[in-house]
């Protein structure tokens, strides 16, 4: 059991409740918890999107690729042949000894070395009352503070201000032996003296964090996570500790076997990154997770779950017109049209009927057609607020991956917008990342020109948004598409702040109505062209009123649509106005 933390509390004026925990130690902290519910290539998927690179480190493929406990269970000694070993040196150190004589003796020597100075009538009142407090609440940061107060408010002379660093210590020590007395029930006769009080604290707490690893690596099948040159330290049968090196070692072996079935691919200097494989997998997690939530309440081109109360949609038919082919006839319909027409017939034959061409009815039929589609991702300084950027990224990751293995045929563009905008090949699509706010004046007008070869969009600040650039690139992008079914995906949280005249590009924020002329000009000339752009709007810290106004007028001068969501349903909503536009009825 690890060494318990005994609050010790006292109002602190406007600051609140200061609390000093006795065996707090603030460079030693805890390992970051992996969130549940995800599997490893999600996990490490996320990871990458959120701007945590490409490459992954051992550590985080062992907490992403989970071992199961029965693949270590041939490996090596039993791990309880090591718990014991520790169990039994941790119960021969608390057979040995008693700290309790030792913490009587501490809080004597403290209030000894106090007493002279609590009740002192050289000091100020103030400082009197002060260190009096402190001291019986062991506030240690409190005693520091007192004794650089002692500079300006007493004499220097004041032999408080040089015993105070021993009775600050002195609380130091207590504090320790005190976690120690408390936090593990010894029962031995021998009391240590300070400094063996303390080596044994030392000694019991990395026993008991061995413990914990062990039997968290009984359980997780993670191997690794014991430090062995610590194990080393308390367990001394060689052969047991060669036993589990070894086991380590496999079980390191069947690890990476293990991901390299899952798509993932060594580097050569110990990381990993995630090959064409796994990032197929993880595509298809991304769609599964969509797919899965789509409910019978909402519009989508997937089939819903069940709804036990829902309508029967019963198969759709119309009557036969030249031309249409016979594989699509309703043979039932048909027969019972004609049985019925011959039976009201007097000179017809129910039982022999002649079909005639009002008497047949085929199914109608639905027709998937090509479909050309640019998807602009708005990486402006803004898209960092609430991950919006991330989830404009797993967005278009499903979506390539559902073009590519449903629509092969179809012709999908990723552009990224910001002060400008450009293509993106789909392997970079997983870089993308909000650009970095380089001006914060209230007020921004600037104009570069772009022709002048002396700039470069190095040059520019990166972090406004053209809407208008990205659209002509749109355009240019569906010029040649071989399919009427064109369509622009804008994913943007507002108004745009960036436009070019000829080759003047204009920077202007606060949103100048001339960056909307110039933008609603692009957007119809997308429409002219057969284009239709749907505008998904997602929320910012700094959207208003004006911003859901400009997605509203930017949809209806288009003839598309704005849809208002938030950054969780992005994806789910783009992939469902894919389907949708890909699908029309025919007959």
């Amino acid at each position: 059991m690890s060494s318990p933390e005994r609050p010790a509390s006292r109002g602190a004026g406007l600051g609140g409740v200061v609390h000093t925990y006795l065996g707090y130690d603030p460079v030693k902290f805890p390992p970051p918890a992996n969130p549940g519910g995800q599997d490893g290539l999600s996990m490490l998927g996320d990871r990458m999107l959120a701007g945590g690179g490409r490459r992954f480190t051992r550590e985080e493929i062992e907490n992403a690729i989970r071992l199961p406990p029965e693949a270590i269970a041939g490996l090596g000694p039993s791990l309880e042949a090591l718990l014991k070993k520790l169990r039994e040196r941790r119960d021969k150190i608390l057979a040995t000894w008693n700290p309790s004589p030792l913490v009587a003796d501490l809080l004597e020597r403290r209030r000894s070395e106090a007493s002279p100075f609590l009740e002192d009538e050289g000091l100020p009142p103030a400082l009197a009352r002060r260190f009096a407090r402190e001291f019986a609440e062991r506030q240690i940061q409190g005693l520091e503070r007192l004794w650089y107060m002692l500079d300006e408010d007493a004499p220097e002379e004041s032999p408080l201000k040089s015993r105070l660093p021993a009775i600050i210590e002195s609380t130091i020590m207590l504090d320790r032996v005190e976690g120690l007395r408390d936090g593990w029930a010894f029962h031995g006769s021998t009391v240590p003296t300070t400094e063996e009080a303390l080596e044994i604290r030392d000694e019991l707490e990395q026993i008991d964090e061995l413990i914990r690893q062990l039997e968290e690596a009984k359980s997780s099948a993670q191997l690794a996570i014991v430090d062995l040159d610590e194990l080393r330290s308390f367990v001394e049968d060689d052969d047991l500790l060669g036993d589990f090196e070894e086991a380590r070692r496999r079980a390191a072996s069947l690890l990476e076997e293990l991901a390299e079935q899952q798509g993932l691919v060594g580097d050569g200097e110990g990381g990993w990154k995630m090959g064409p494989r796994a990032m197929r997998a993880y595509q298809s997690t991304l769609l599964a997770s969509i797919f899965a939530s789509m409910v019978s309440s909402r519009r989508g081109g997937h089939e819903a779950a069940e709804n036990v109360d829902g309508q029967v949609e019963l198969p759709s038919t119309r009557d036969w017109e030249f031309g249409d082919p016979m594989s699509n006839l309703d043979l039932p319909a048909s027969m019972f049209n004609a049985i019925a027409r011959e039976a009201a017939d007097p000179a017809g034959d129910p039982a022999r009927p002649r079909f005639r061409a009002e008497d047949l009815r085929v199914h109608r039929s639905t027709s998937t057609t090509k479909c050309a589609t640019v998807v602009i991702l708005d990486m402006s300084g803004s898209m960092r607020w609430g991950g919006q950027y991330l989830a404009a990224k797993k967005m278009a990751l499903a979506l390539e991956g559902l073009v590519r293995r449903e629509y092969p045929s179809d012709r999908l563009h990723i552009v990224e917008m910001y002060s400008v905008a450009r293509v993106v090949p789909r392997g970079e699509l997983v870089d993308l990342f909000p650009k970095p706010v380089t001006i914060h004046d209230p007020v921004v007008r600037l104009r570069a020109d772009m022709s002048d070869p002396d700039i470069t969009e190095s040059d520019l600040p990166p972090h406004f948004t053209n809407i208008q650039h990205a659209l002509r690139l749109a355009r240019r992008l569906l010029a040649n598409a071989d399919t009427p079914n064109r369509q622009v995906v804008l994913m943007t949280d507002g108004l745009p702040t960036a436009h070019f005249e000829d080759e003047q590009l204009y920077l202007l924020y606060p949103p100048d109505p001339r960056t909307e002329a110039a933008t609603m000009q692009e957007a119809a000339g997308l429409a002219r062209e057969g284009g239709v752009l749907n505008c998904f709007l997602v929320p910012s810290w700094s959207q208003s009123e004006e911003d859901l106004r400009f997605g509203r007028r930017l949809a209806e001068s288009t003839g598309g649509r704005v849809v208002f969501t938030s950054g969780d349903d992005l994806d789910r909503f783009v992939i469902w106005d894919y389907l949708e536009r890909r699908r029309r009825v025919i007959g």
